[in-house]
């Protein structure tokens, strides 16, 4: 997660309530690969991430906390607008790319973000710029990131394009 500097240039981490809502997105991606990959329903995968996983401690490793109620919302959110969240992304993928050929790990994060510019007050630069985080801690390695950067810019500017005037 990226530092934002202090007026003295000092780096200053984020405050806990954004970790929290950065955490939930990360949460929010793994559900949904989770519900695509076991078509587990909705309900059953929010329980199991609020109960084992989210602040969940297991072999000695303390999962991170989230915003819970972010977490809940995003996940609905993007359950509830999946078929408008598909269509921007497939308009925002060359034509010989279509959502359904994409990693399901970057379908997650589509969805998850697309859900995000629809639903939510966060102002569609911040969002992609998470979700970008999410996707480096999926793909430390690759391009992948720089991908979800472009394909949630070109989903941002559709369904929010208000937030790109001037």
């Amino acid at each position: 997660m990226a530092l934002s500097p202090e007026p003295t240039g000092k780096p200053k981490p984020p405050s806990k309530g954004r970790r929290q809502r950065s955490a939930s997105r990360f949460y929010a991606v793994q559900a949904l690969f989770q519900m695509e990959a076991s078509e587990t329903p909705l309900n059953e995968v929010e329980a199991e991430f609020e109960t084992h996983r989210i602040g969940a401690e297991a072999d000695g490793i303390a999962w991170v906390e989230a915003d819970r109620a972010h977490f809940r919302k995003l996940l609905r959110a993007s359950i509830e607008n999946q078929a408008r969240i598909d269509q921007i992304a497939d308009r925002a993928l060359v034509a010989k790319w279509p959502l359904g050929r994409i990693d399901p790990t970057l379908r997650a994060v589509f969805r998850a973000a697309g859900a995000e510019f629809i639903a939510f007050d966060t102002p569609p630069k911040v969002a992609i710029t998470e979700f970008v985080e999410v996707a480096k801690a999926f793909f430390p390695d690759g391009k992948e990131p720089k991908f979800v950067n472009a394909v949630l810019d070109h989903m941002a500017r559709e369904a929010r394009p208000e937030s790109f005037k001037g």
